[in-house]
C-alpha cells in the first residue's frame, strides 16, 4: 500500500516512465511540483499540452516542426545540396551543436534492428530516397551520421547500398572516427563531433 494519497502517486507513477528517471527522481520531481506556485504546475503543463498538440513532423526532413516544415528546412542559408541522415530528432539538436555543418537533415525516426522487429518500412528511408532521386533534386552528398552502434551502422550500410544504385552520381560518405563505439551522438561533446564531422570518409 502506497504512503502517499492517489495523486501525488500517480504523478510519482507518470514521472517515473521518463527515460533516465527512477522511482526517487521521480518522486523528488513530485515534490518539487507539489511546492512550486500554481502558475509555474500550470506552466509546465501547458508546455506539455502544447508540444503533444502543435509539434509534428517536417514535411521534408521528418524533424520535429510547428508547422509544415521544420526551422532548419526553411532556412534559405542552408546548403541544400548536402543532406545528413540521423536516426532521432535529438541528434539534429548535437550537430548543430558543433557548428561543423551548414546543411539540409533526414531524421529517419531510429534504426534497422531486425531482433526488434524494425526493418526498412519502419523507418523513413524511403522518404529519403525520394528526396535524392527527385528530378529538381541539388543534392550531391549525403553524410550518414547514424549513431556509431550495431543497429546504426547496419542502418548506414543498407542506405549506401541502395544510394549506390539509386543516385550513383551522389556522394555517400559517413562520420569518421572520434565518436566511440556503442555511444549516442546525443551525448558526445561538440569537440569529439565536430573532428568526426570534419573527417567525414567514404561508404
Amino acid at each position: 500500500m502506497s504512503v502517499y494519497a492517489p495523486p501525488i502517486q500517480r504523478l510519482v507513477s507518470e514521472l517515473s516512465k521518463l527515460p533516465g528517471v527512477g522511482s526517487r527522481t521521480a518522486q523528488r520531481l513530485a515534490f518539487h511540483i507539489l511546492r512550486a506556485s500554481g502558475d509555474d504546475a500550470e506552466a509546465l503543463a501547458q508546455a506539455i499540452r502544447d508540444v503533444k498538440e502543435r509539434i509534428g513532423l517536417c514535411e521534408i526532413c521528418c524533424n520535429l516542426a510547428e508547422g509544415p516544415r521544420c526551422r532548419i528546412c526553411e532556412d534559405e542559408r542552408r546548403e541544400v545540396s548536402v543532406i545528413c541522415v540521423v536516426e532521432e530528432p535529438s541528434d539534429v539538436i548535437a550537430l548543430e551543436r558543433t557548428h561543423e555543418y551548414r546543411g539540409r537533415y533526414h531524421v529517419l525516426g531510429g534504426a534497422l534492428s531486425p531482433i526488434d522487429g524494425v526493418d526498412a518500412d519502419d523507418l523513413r528511408i524511403a522518404e529519403l530516397f525520394r528526396r535524392v532521386v527527385d528530378p529538381g533534386s541539388e543534392i550531391r552528398e549525403v553524410v550518414l551520421a547514424t549513431n556509431p552502434t550495431t543497429t546504426g551502422e547496419a542502418t548506414a550500410l543498407h542506405i549506401a547500398e541502395a544510394l549506390r544504385e539509386l543516385a550513383p552520381g551522389v556522394s555517400v560518405t559517413r562520420l569518421a572516427s572520434g565518436l566511440p563505439v556503442g555511444a549516442d551522438l546525443e551525448y558526445a561533446d561538440e569537440v569529439t563531433l565536430g573532428r568526426a564531422f570534419s573527417g567525414r570518409r567514404a561508404v
